[in-house]
């Protein structure tokens, strides 16, 4: 997707405002904490990374679902729609945009069951309850959401870019990607540009990997130092928050917490 980011969709309507997203989380911070709230979403992008992996979807498709479910909750509260039928109808729509190929109802639902059952049990102890006409109906609703605004530029290939400018080998570019990956658990995918979020997580990559020699090659790029600082922080905050989060533990209390959207769905 070589497109203009400028003048795309991403661009001009989905750059986020901070002060805007708070606002519209006003109900279920009531509810949750900031962080309660942050740990949600975390669990919510790991669902969705664990069944992107089932599925054998490419990384980009997997971001791009990430990106919709935290688009489509930076307008909606939780209990506008259960997050647990969200996440894979994220995937749905991802896996069509992206190209990746149609993935089966059938083979959705069943991967869904199986990864809940296996991997997420510690959190569910019943059943996946979605059936695919429930996607099917969310899938609608999600479109809507997002404006129909579909194209998401990910910080992927401007990372790729960067890292070949900066002539450096190939640990350099699989730490980055990483952290690439990880950003996803934050806001920063609503709130600024992908260039600006690479750049942020290849500096992260330099600091852990001790590569002082760089200092000169970001202090000489044409980017708003600022804005990559506050990534930088972000991310930061998340590893900080991880290192402490007992998931396992936790989360169960968590999930029971969200405001819960009705009626229930049929069996």
């Amino acid at each position: 997707m070589a497109g203009n980011f400028w003048q795309s969709s991403h661009s001009q309507q989905w750059i986020l405002d901070r002060q805007d997203l708070i606002r519209e989380r006003q109900y279920d911070l009531q509810i949750l904490s900031e962080d309660e709230y942050q740990k949600v979403f975390i669990f919510f992008a790991n669902v969705i990374q664990v069944l992107g992996e089932q599925l054998k979807l490419r990384q980009q498709v997997i971001a791009t679902a990430t990106v919709y479910f935290k688009r489509f909750y930076a307008r909606n509260s939780l209990k506008n729609i259960d997050p647990l039928l969200l996440a894979p109808t994220c995937i749905l729509l991802a896996s069509k945009v992206e190209e990746f190929g149609v993935i089966s109802n059938s083979r959705l639902i069943s991967i869904c069951q199986s990864v809940i059952k296996s991997k997420f049990s510690y959190a569910y102890t019943q059943d996946f309850p979605y059936r695919t006409n429930h996607i099917l109906e969310c899938e609608f609703y999600l479109l809507e959401n997002l404006d129909c605004c579909l194209i998401v530029y990910q910080p992927y290939r401007p990372l790729l870019q960067l890292v070949q400018d900066m002539g450096q080998e190939d640990q350099l570019l699989t730490f980055s990607w990483r952290i690439v990956n990880d950003s996803l658990r934050t806001d920063v995918c609503l709130l600024y540009p992908p260039y600006q979020i690479a750049i942020a997580c290849l500096q992260i990559a330099c600091v852990i990997l001790q590569k002082d020699s760089m200092k000169q090659w970001f202090a000489e790029l044409n980017v708003d130092l600022d804005k990559v600082q506050e990534i930088v922080r972000a991310i930061v905050n998340l590893f900080e928050l991880w290192k402490d989060w007992k998931e396992k533990d936790e989360i169960q209390m968590l999930l029971a917490k969200i405001p819960k959207p009705k009626p229930a769905p049929q069996r």
